[in-house]
């Protein structure tokens, strides 16, 4: 799995590429948290690489929503997957989390 972070004016993207589990959930975390701690307004994880992700990957994300709630940042997702998107569905998720076509428009905030 890869991690990278790129930084646009207020906004930080988190994006992420292969399998997001239990083992790698961790590399993912340290990403929102670095960008967090920062009080970044928006913070955006980019999905779009994505394949799979299980329930450490989402706890992951939710904690991630919390930290940015707690200094009242946006938490936005982008580029879901079909397989992906099932799983927030699954889990009830998918009405909690801003969810964006493309870490672009979720940059500029168009759902």
């Amino acid at each position: 799995m890869e991690v990278h972070v790129s930084n646009h004016q207020d906004a930080a993207v988190i994006e992420i590429r292969g399998e997001v589990d239990l083992y790698t959930s961790p590399q993912v975390r340290e990403a929102i948290v670095g960008v967090t701690q920062r009080r970044t307004p928006t913070v955006i994880v980019d999905l779009a690489g994505v394949g799979y992700m299980d329930s450490s990957g989402v706890a992951t994300l939710v904690e991630g929503l919390q930290f940015c709630r707690g200094y009242g940042g946006a938490f936005r997702l982008a580029g879901l997957g079909e397989t992906v998107r099932q799983v927030f569905r699954f889990a009830k998720l998918d009405t909690v989390f801003e969810i964006y076509p493309s870490a672009d428009e979720a940059l500029a905030g168009r759902q």
